[in-house]
């Protein structure tokens, strides 16, 4: 891992979905037909972004699961279950002892990898891939937000329904490009704001919670500062205790029907909320960008704010 490739793989991004949009505008995933459950199976930031793919596919009627690949046991296999088994590297153990089960049974298995012809490739039906080149900082941040839209992809597929993809990801590009510029107008503010004594709380609404999950792993796998993720309308059963005793910072992505609720409380405790893509009354500050507007850009775009402080920590610029 290092800190100054990671920062260069973020600058990266914009040039990585543009190329990824013009793939899209040829090609469709390899799914296979009379598919009525899907399981995913990852780790880490893949399962992150399975969690959202799978409400998104329930929503439109969908049986659809993100499970831990460590998991002992899941659904099983059948041929109407389509397994889709998701790896950047292509090596995650855990995934790869869960798709094991699957390997030679009636589910089709679908690969979703950043790496041709690794381990997780080996017995599936098909693969798709990431197309998000190298991670030369060693750390999943590319790999995240390709993850998420060749999920999207899926959904498509799968569903009949869902906007024109490639214009979705172009404008998930001209958005990372926008914070990118100007960074050196917010970053000064976000770096202020949320650097506490206790770490980095990230708050997100259930449809975006891979927002907040992939925002604190990257405070935790680069400057390796404490920080934890939770669901807005959640956060007020769990999370509102930490804000009696602590220098709670908060980093909240907007659009849940309870962010004010929460909020109530952030305000009554005089804790510190820094939103990315909207205005909650309390916070302290607030970063736009370009589409911001648009929950699916956002969900493609917003984890760079955490990315970008997180090197800047793990520089110790």
């Amino acid at each position: 891992m290092n800190p100054e490739l990671f920062q260069a793989d973020l600058e990266a991004k914009p040039a990585a979905l543009t190329d990824l949009a013009a793939w899209l505008d040829k090609e469709r995933p390899p799914l296979p037909e009379g598919v009525r459950r899907v399981v995913f199976l990852g780790m880490g930031s893949s399962r992150y972004a399975a969690g959202v793919a799978a409400l998104r596919l329930r929503a439109r009627g969908f049986d659809a699961y993100a499970e831990y690949g460590s998991a002992a046991a899941t659904f099983p296999a059948g041929p109407e279950t389509l397994v889709v088994p998701i790896s950047a590297t292509g090596g995650s153990r855990e995934t790869l002892d869960a798709l094991a089960r699957y390997v030679g049974g009636p589910s089709p298995v679908v690969a979703l990898t950043n790496v041709p012809d690794s381990a997780i490739t080996k017995g599936a039906d098909a693969v798709i891939p990431m197309l998000a080149g190298e991670e030369r900082g060693g750390v999943a941040c590319r790999t995240f937000q390709h993850t998420l839209i060749h999920l999207l992809a899926m959904e498509s597929e799968l569903t009949g329904a869902g906007r024109d993809l490639p214009s979705l990801v172009r404008l998930a590009a001209e958005a990372t490009s926008d914070l990118l510029e100007r960074r050196e107008q917010w970053l000064p503010l976000a770096l202020d704001l949320l650097d506490g004594p206790n770490g980095v709380y990230a708050i997100a609404p259930a449809e975006r919670m891979s927002s907040a999950e992939q925002s604190a792993l990257m405070v935790r796998e680069g400057p390796r500062r404490p920080a934890d993720a939770c669901e807005s309308g959640d956060w007020s059963h769990v999370d509102v205790y930490l804000t009696k005793t602590l220098s709670y910072r908060a980093l909240l992505f907007p659009g849940s029907a309870y962010d004010a609720q929460a909020m109530d409380w952030v305000r009554q405790r005089g804790s510190t909320v820094l939103t990315v893509g909207g205005h909650v009354d309390g916070e302290r500050g607030s970063i736009r960008y370009a589409h911001d507007e648009d929950p699916d850009v956002a969900l493609l775009t917003e984890t760079l704010v955490a990315e970008l402080v997180a090197a800047h920590w793990w520089r110790g610029a």
